[in-house]
């Protein structure tokens, strides 16, 4: 069914006009929501250290996590301690806010906040109220900045700067609103984003390139790097998991089949076992790896990547955060 609607949200079709009164709904809620926190009768408090938000006005995977892990370095090597913020999606904490380290099961806080402990070690708490979530880091005395994954609609959360991400093979689709449509807010909202990054594609006037470098493949139960040997069998649990197909193809590999499964879905054993015959190995995404270590076959591999977005927009990015430090 999911399948289906994003088809039709990039492709067109008449069945969709059905659901017209739903988005006239949702847009008469979103904007409502919006213009009540930008008159103050809705509070958005003030947290004592920067907040970037890392967003999309579309639903699906657009590329948010690569950002926000490059942002981290980037802020690394410019000597802020920064921490991460999110929802938590996919994940069932046993409290909220709930702090997330290397070794959080996937299953208690997300796969991308697991992930993203993973790879940067910086703190990273997660939670329904990305408020809570972020005074919990502040607390501890850790963090000088926050880097929100995902929540640009999370208006009770309040920010110094949004970072938007774009798909940019997808675009915005259909240009309508949801359901008949992937958009979350207009095209129109992202010319207040301070910062417009394109991923993939063709990166549009006032947008940054982002391209995706794959990094050493790894072996999904943590013994170490090494190739995959051939034959491969692909799988990809992310928000577009043709993204990932095709990086493997651009890699010179030729997978025998390539299986999709939804975004955030959690794995079992049994089911990916039966993904490859005898002989074959699994190749999957550092997301899909993380929730599934604690049953990985020795011929699992997942493929890391690291994002680039040039100098250009390095240095765009830490003026505007001296110019928002100025201002707290």
């Amino acid at each position: 069914m999911s399948k289906a609607l994003e088809r039709a949200w990039q492709q067109g079709h008449p069945a969709l006009y059905l659901l017209a009164p739903l988005t006239a709904l949702f847009a008469l809620i979103s904007v409502s929501r919006r213009w009540l926190y930008r008159r103050g009768w809705l509070s958005s408090p003030r947290l004592s250290v920067p907040v970037v938000v890392v967003g999309n006005i579309s639903v699906g995977g657009n590329g948010k996590t690569p950002t926000v892990l490059y942002l981290v370095a980037l802020l690394q090597k410019a000597g802020y301690r920064p921490g991460i913020i999110s929802r938590g999606y996919g994940g069932k904490a046993p409290h909220y806010p709930y702090r997330v380290d290397a070794d959080t099961p996937a299953k208690y806080c997300g796969d991308e906040p697991a992930l993203m402990a993973q790879r940067t070690g910086v703190p990273v708490a997660v939670g329904p109220d990305r408020v809570a979530a972020a005074q919990l880091l502040i607390d501890s005395g850790e963090v000088d900045v926050l880097i929100s994954d995902d929540g640009m609609q999370h208006y009770r959360l309040a920010r110094q700067l949004e970072v938007a991400v774009i798909d940019g093979q997808r675009r915005f689709g259909n240009g309508w609103l949801l359901p008949m449509g992937p958009l979350r807010e207009t095209p129109a909202r992202l010319q207040q984003c301070d910062l417009r990054v394109c991923n993939g594609g063709e990166a549009q006037p006032g947008e940054y390139a982002m391209t995706l470098m794959p990094d050493q493949w790894q072996r999904v139960d943590g013994s170490g790097p090494a190739e995959p040997p051939a034959p491969q069998v692909a799988m990809a649990g992310i928000g577009h998991p043709p993204r990932f197909f095709d990086t493997l193809r651009s890699l010179g590999m030729a997978p025998v089949a390539c299986h999709g499964f939804a975004d955030h879905q959690p794995y079992e054993a049994d089911i990916l076992t039966q993904l490859t015959d005898t002989g074959q190995s699994l190749v999957m995404t550092e997301k899909d790896a993380v929730k599934c270590r604690g049953f990985a076959r020795s011929n699992w591999y997942y493929l890391p990547v690291t994002a680039s977005l040039g100098r250009n927009f390095d240095t765009e990015f830490l003026r505007k955060l001296k110019e928002s430090l100025d201002g707290l």
